[in-house]
């Protein structure tokens, strides 16, 4: 029988993390962890139906409700209740009853916030957030990497509006703050149509700086740790110049972002735009795309599945992972803040591949055995030749984040990647992975 007890989450300092955010600078984005966890780690379909009829007899929603109570602690009441049909793999959807609280806030405390790129993995966290938070959220996305399934719980909401719009192409609304998030992040993305990825860094980021111009509204843009391209420097401050291949399979994203960040300051010193940039560094957590190439959801979707876990190269290039919910922290207080320099936002707990792979394949085996699946062998950990550019060392140093947003990371890996194999394992028992 799975255990049904609520599942804790420990920080860093084995302190049990309640809420996520900070009331500093004047914005407060406390929010607490169980409302935002019921929006994501839960199957869409929470009720499943055990036989063919579309009736209400073939439904046993105790136990769904049951399985899915470590996770909501009491908020199901604003959860979809679309049922899924194994049999036949189709879907009846409905829509939220209720939507989940929001803090009511004064017009003066409520900010007008635009998200481009909101229905992508950092975008619709991010969205989460200032919705539970009060604020009036738009979110602007074209979909190519985004969906509408991560933000779908809140479309018909008065504070939400979701709009499919390209950035290449000019757009017209008043707002607070941007958070200019739109570009594909992931190399089987970006390398997909490598013009049009130098074509959103560029153009749609002109263009959301010319809204923040027109509007006064305070702009930031989510930059990369890619702008250090394969560093020399280790691990690497804001002021490294980087190391870039400006013609590699990578520069499309790469150069995409440095030009991206050049045309920030630009506007910053011609027009008094009031700018913010963000150099994110690799960052994991449920919504990310499994197929979309990254290390950490295609180690655990291939563990899941039990199929062997593929490392390239040799397995000892290094990579730090910070979880989600620290990345979101770092932006809401970056863009409250009054730092406008560029700020490195990543974990700096440093991990080798094959330590990392071995890491998702324990973590894989507990959460397994904790649900009372045993699966029928023990998945290996195999090695295959490195890709092109293929950064050895990436690491940042966040001391200008500790001392001027006075953030720093507080989950586990461990933590943080359990998480994201319930997930993983939920989106696989509703038959969407």
């Amino acid at each position: 029988m799975p255990s049904t007890t609520a599942v804790k989450v420990l920080d860093k300092n084995g302190q049990e993390i309640t809420s996520v955010g900070f009331d500093r600078f004047g914005f407060n984005s406390e929010v607490p962890i169980d409302a935002l966890r019921s929006l994501y780690l839960r199957s869409h379909y929470v009720v499943t139906s055990t036989s063919d009829k579309t009736d209400e007899e073939s439904l046993n929603p105790d136990a769904e409700e049951q399985q899915h109570a470590k996770f909501t602690k009491g908020l199901s009441a604003y959860q979809s209740k679309s049922i899924f049909y194994p049999k036949e793999n189709s879907i009846s959807y409905t829509t939220l009853a209720r939507f989940p609280p929001v803090k009511l806030l004064p017009p003066s405390q409520r900010k007008r916030v635009l998200v481009t790129g909101g229905a992508g993995f950092v975008g619709s966290h991010l969205v989460d957030r200032l919705m539970l938070l009060g604020h009036d959220v738009t979110v602007l996305d074209n979909f190519f990497t985004g969906s509408r399934t991560t933000v779908s719980h809140w479309v018909g909401h008065p504070n939400f509006e979701l709009v499919r719009h390209d950035v290449v192409e000019p757009f017209m609304i008043e707002c607070d703050q941007i958070y200019h998030l739109a570009c594909p992040a992931s190399p089987p993305h970006y390398q997909f149509n490598p013009v049009k990825t130098v074509k959103t860094s560029f153009m749609g980021t002109l263009n959301m700086l010319g809204l923040a111009k027109r509007t006064k509204a305070r702009f930031l843009i989510s930059s990369t740790s890619e702008v250090y391209g394969d560093p020399e420097v280790h691990p690497q401050p804001e002021e490294y110049w980087g190391h870039v291949n400006p013609i590699g399979d990578r520069a499309c994203y790469d150069e995409g972002k440095r030009v991206a960040e050049t045309l920030t300051y630009g506007y910053q010193r011609q027009d008094g735009v009031d700018v913010r940039v963000a150099r994110i560094f690799n960052t994991y957590g449920p919504r990310m795309n499994p197929y979309d190439g990254r290390v950490v959801s295609n180690f655990i979707v291939q563990a899941l599945k039990g199929e062997d876990l593929t490392v390239y190269g040799d397995g000892t290039q290094t990579r730090s992972f910070q979880y989600i919910h620290d990345l979101i922290d770092g932006l809401i207080c970056l863009m409250n803040s009054d730092e406008s320099r560029p700020v490195n936002i990543g974990n700096g707990d440093e991990f080798t591949i094959g330590e990392f792979a071995e890491l998702v394949r324990e973590i894989v085996e507990k959460v397994q055995a904790e649900d009372g699946d045993k699966p029928s062998r023990r998945v290996q950990i195999v090695y295959k030749a490195l890709p092109n550019d293929d950064p050895q060392k990436r690491r940042p140093d966040t001391s200008r984040a500790k001392e001027s947003l006075k953030w720093q990371p507080r989950w586990t890996v461990r933590m943080g990647l359990e998480e994201m194999v319930r997930y993983y394992k939920a989106k696989m028992a509703e038959g969407s992975l």
